[in-house]
């Protein structure tokens, strides 16, 4: 018996006796590695060409009128490539980066501002750094993983990796948002939203106090005016004393009124300035109370103003709650902070939570960008430091 060796013909048919064919052991999150470390040259390309040719025709024209908006239209134009990059990053590397906030738009600032705002935008300036650094970057791992494909693929998994990581490391270092600057844009929105709530409270105090107090009094005066004007041939005594009754209603009016407009915007503080208003305001609380005011010159109206409510407010919770039996106010100027200071020897402990307003006062002088703080322990004393960022009076405040 002849024993027979297996042709090329059975070679094929014995699966068991032969070495599984050579192929690409790769998993798809390695393959996804690879296609973004071959489409980096292309993207690349791309992003250096605009960058370069971007900053170049518009720093050349920065002598003109032309130059400055050139360069802020390619500072937004920036943005929107950072935004491809990190959609690619998300959909091949897996890298989750956050997308920056947008550019706020400022009211009443016009092209001006909006251009400005896009000059001075690090997300814009940061993505043309990210596309500048990436030309050299993207031919290497072009042609890395081009040449591996043929000749190095059993390493190719290891080094698509370690270059996939390194594109990981620059899309989260030059494409992710600013913390501090998400973060101030956060405060903002949330400022902006107190802002909001305290202008409509405001509203509907003054439109509660105009209802309950002076319209209520006019409309009482209107009737007695009639009443009086039926009376005046029939009773002229009867109808000369609901006169002078009138005439006490609208004293009370005119005075409701005028107690109306300084809590909206004192007279005093407008003429004379912060001393005199604060020197009035404390005049009307039940606790004597020294006014120092150490300032050169007037802050501006819209910090004035908020100054003058913070001291007013505090003020009135002295009268209210603190039971002391004397109280200072200073006020000055420290560098660029508008500095206040409350003090009162009585009972103490006043808080932010603890419903007296306070909390109220801390979120107003929070919205300018101010500080708020209490230091009142059980006992007394207390003292209440606020700081409101100063600017200069200019001709239109």
């Amino acid at each position: 018996m002849t024993a027979r060796m297996p042709s090329a013909g059975t070679a094929a048919t014995d699966g068991d006796d032969r070495l599984p064919p050579a192929r690409f052991a790769f998993d798809a999150h390695t393959w996804k590695e690879i296609a973004h470390l071959l489409a980096n040259l292309p993207v690349a390309l791309l992003g250096f060409t605009y960058a370069t040719t971007a900053l170049v025709t518009s720093g050349a024209l920065t002598l003109t009128v032309i130059g400055f908006p050139l360069l802020a239209a390619t500072l937004l134009g920036a943005r929107g490539l950072g935004r491809l990059e990190r959609a690619r990053a998300r959909a091949l590397l897996g890298v989750r980066v956050d997308e920056p906030s947008p550019l706020p738009r400022g009211r009443g600032g016009g092209l001006l501002q909006r251009m400005w705002m896009a000059l001075k935008d690090p997300v814009g300036w940061r993505t043309l750094l990210y596309d500048f650094i990436r030309l050299p970057w993207g031919i290497l791992t072009f042609v890395i993983t081009f040449t591996s494909l043929f000749v190095l693929w059993p390493v190719l998994p290891f080094l698509a990796r370690g270059m996939a990581n390194v594109d990981r490391l620059m899309v989260r270092g030059l494409l992710s948002p600013s913390d501090e600057l998400e973060r101030r844009i956060a405060e903002l929105e949330s400022d902006r939203g107190i802002v909001v709530d305290t202008a409509a409270a405001d509203l509907r105090r003054i439109e509660r106090d105009l209802h309950d107090g002076a319209q209520a009094r006019l409309v009482s005066l209107a009737m007695g005016l009639g009443l009086a004007k039926e009376k005046l041939l029939e009773d002229p005594d009867s109808a000369a004393a609901m006169v002078e009754e009138a005439h006490g209603e609208v004293k009370l009016a005119l005075q409701e009124l005028r107690d109306l407009a300084r809590g909206i915007h004192p007279a005093v503080l407008t003429d004379r300035g912060l001393d005199a208003a604060l020197s009035s305001v404390a005049s009307r609380c039940t606790v004597p109370v020294k006014v120092t005011a150490d300032l050169e010159a007037r802050p501006a109206a819209a910090i004035e103003g908020i100054a003058y409510f913070t001291v007013s407010e505090l003020l009135q919770n002295i009268s209210k709650h603190s039971g002391a039996r004397t109280a200072s106010v200073d006020v000055w100027r420290s560098e660029d902070r508008l500095l206040i200071q409350v003090r009162d020897d009585g009972r103490g402990g006043a808080r932010l939570d603890a419903g007296s307003g306070m909390r109220g006062l801390a979120e107003r002088l929070g919205a300018v960008d101010g500080l708020f703080v209490v230091d009142s322990p059980v006992g007394g004393p207390t003292t209440v430091t606020a700081e409101l960022p100063w600017r200069d009076r200019t001709e239109t405040s």
